[in-house]
């Protein structure tokens, strides 16, 4: 079995999604020996938001590329030869500004790829890339899953699930942490929560 571990926070060993993710990956890894752990941090090597240049190589023949376009059409493919090799996928996913952090936007940028992850058929769209697990560790200041109101204002958790499910992944769990910056209190809650939900993985 092979697991990607993809860490996205800025915020390095102050990040409460980092220490999640490694929770999650330490006891999936103990519930599953033998386990090989491929890591992303995108944080420290984000691939670059997409340009007008970058994006024109998907339609181009190879021969045609310029140098740049060589160069992250080579990365792209690695990106997502990574996802394609992985049978589980562990993201730390913090919210930042009701939505998920811009690295991880632009590694999502990459491996959504018509003709790769995803298809367009007589009946719309077909995810090319099921078959897999998606664990999301994720974090955010404020308590957005008590409420309508608050609910309305998640582009965080709903983008993901969005995003994977239209790839084909449809087993996405999801371990929550949130209401961390509501004082000490609601944070230790928070976590203790986080904890459960990671314990239940393998229940």
């Amino acid at each position: 079995m092979k697991l990607l571990h993809i860490d996205s926070s800025v915020l390095a060993d102050n990040s409460v999604s980092r220490k999640l993710t490694a929770k999650i990956v330490a006891e999936w890894q103990a519930a599953h020996p033998g386990t090989e752990v491929d890591y992303l941090d995108l944080a420290v090597s984000a691939p670059g938001h997409l340009s007008g240049e970058i994006l024109g190589a998907r339609f181009v023949p190879a021969e045609g590329h310029s140098a740049l376009q060589k160069q992250e059409t080579a990365y792209t493919e690695a990106l997502l030869e990574q996802l394609f090799a992985a049978d589980v996928i562990v993201v730390g996913a913090p919210m930042y500004n009701f939505s998920v952090p811009s690295q991880l936007k632009a590694w999502i940028d990459r491996v959504l790829q018509a003709g790769r992850t995803f298809r367009y058929g007589a009946n719309g769209p077909e995810g090319l890339a099921g078959g897999k697990t998606v664990i999301i560790a994720s974090t955010r200041g404020g308590p957005y899953s008590t409420s309508d109101v608050m609910r309305a204002r998640d582009h965080q958790e709903a983008y993901l699930k969005t995003v994977f499910g239209f790839i084909g992944i449809t087993d996405v769990r999801i371990v929550r942490a949130e209401g961390l910056n509501m004082g000490e209190e609601a944070k230790n809650a928070a976590l203790a929560s986080a904890h459960a939900d990671i314990a239940a993985l393998h229940a």
